[in-house]
């Protein structure tokens, strides 16, 4: 597989209107590409991740790559994927969010190799008749046909008209960059189809589309910071590799194939143990946890958590760095003790937990929520769930 094959192939789920028209189009030259990001949040995640690896790919080959911040369609709220509208967001906001992307982005991206651009610069100078002329190009009928304003008719919920807008100025993004190819999710496929329409119509010029797959979260549901899913980019080490040995194992492959340089024939050998139910899953995930530490914390970071993990999780020994939570009184009902707000999210997680034989303090399984649980004045170690381990400490 030649260096353009590769490029097309992995972390690539679609390539519109063709993979045979855009090898062709990089064989004549050297294309101008781009992927956009809309700063909405201050935090990035492993699934951000495949795009950025992407975008490098393509600048490492001597392609013309460009990071667009939308500072101009933020304004209006990507409606993809949501079956309500998105709350707007300040000037202050947007700039904060861009200095913390770029600096999570910098693990990944050597910003010497690629443009920055935001498109605020030319979307806030469109006067009224540029907007209309803009608009005339697209029919109203094929906006409403997206799948998240179909469900939200279907629910009878409002769509706001300038949720139509946002895939009209994302794709005018593409006409005034004249790129030949668009980067995105799956989630981005409506919005980037609009950019190629415009682009034919007004710039005559065929662009190119290619999507990339979507990684699942810790829990196999979609990744989202709602669902309290996501291994950020900014975890500690320890974090970050405690999370991602708990994904689920039919998520060891795409994380390997996607968030990982580990040679796609590696990967493949291991898909094809997994699919003869050779694979032992816990060596397989440690490979992929201390790959992808390697690749962002680096090799020794890597190393350590491995051990870490391995003696605590194991060997069930102590961590060598255990978080202290002081704790108001030294006898409490466990029900009351656990659903402190360092430790469980509410009482009816410290029931499950607690049905589930999920709860040790001191090596020693808690099968009562109404147990009285007493604190020694050094202390008690205590095991919730799979991961988490800290030290009471009664004040």
């Amino acid at each position: 597989m030649d260096k353009i094959d590769e490029i097309l192939t992995r972390r690539v789920e679609k390539i519109l209107p063709s993979k045979e028209g855009l090898k062709f189009l990089m064989q004549k030259k050297k294309i101008r590409l781009y992927q956009g990001f809309d700063p909405t949040g201050t935090q990035l995640h492993l699934g951000h991740s495949i795009g950025l690896r992407k975008l490098m790919e393509f600048a490492n080959l001597g392609h013309e790559v460009i990071f667009v911040f939308g500072t101009g369609t933020v304004l209006v709220g990507d409606p993809s994927l949501r079956d309500t509208a998105r709350s707007l967001i300040t000037e202050e906001e947007i700039e904060k969010n861009i200095k913390d992307w770029k600096s999570q982005a910098a693990k990944i991206v050597d910003f010497k190799k690629v443009k920055i651009m935001k498109n605020g610069d030319w979307l806030r100078k469109l006067t009224l008749k540029e907007i209309v002329s803009i608009a005339s190009k697209i029919s109203a009928v094929q906006l409403f046909k997206r799948e998240s304003f179909q469900r939200r008719i279907e629910k009878g919920d409002t769509i706001w008209y300038h949720e139509t807008m946002y895939p009209l100025l994302q794709g005018y993004d593409s006409v005034v960059m004249d790129v030949d190819l668009e980067i995105g999710g799956t989630d981005q496929e409506f919005n980037m189809l609009i950019g190629r329409e415009l682009q034919e119509k007004i710039n005559s010029k065929q662009k190119y589309v290619l999507t990339l797959p979507m990684i699942l979260g810790t829990d196999g549901k979609q990744m989202s910071k709602t669902s309290g899913n996501c291994v950020w980019l900014n975890d500690t080490p320890k974090d970050m590799f405690g999370k991602i040995m708990s994904i689920p194992d039919e998520q060891i492959v795409p994380y390997l194939e996607l968030v990982t340089d580990i040679p796609i024939d590696q990967v493949r050998e291991i898909e094809e143990l997994h699919k003869l139910g050779k694979l032992n899953p816990l060596d397989a995930k440690k490979r992929l946890a201390h790959q992808v530490l390697s690749e962002l914390h680096g090799v020794s970071k890597a190393d350590k958590e491995q051990v870490e993990f391995e003696n605590v999780f194991q060997n069930r020994q102590v961590p060598t760095e255990i978080e202290t939570i002081k704790i108001s009184q030294a006898k409490l009902p466990a029900l009351e003790l656990f659903s402190h707000p360092k430790l469980l999210p509410s009482r009816s997680e410290v029931k499950r937990l607690i049905g589930q034989r999920a709860i040790e303090v001191e090596g020693k399984v808690v099968s009562d929520h109404k147990a009285i649980i007493g604190l020694p004045k050094k202390g008690a170690i205590v095991k919730i769930g799979k991961r988490k381990i800290v030290k009471l400490i009664p004040e």
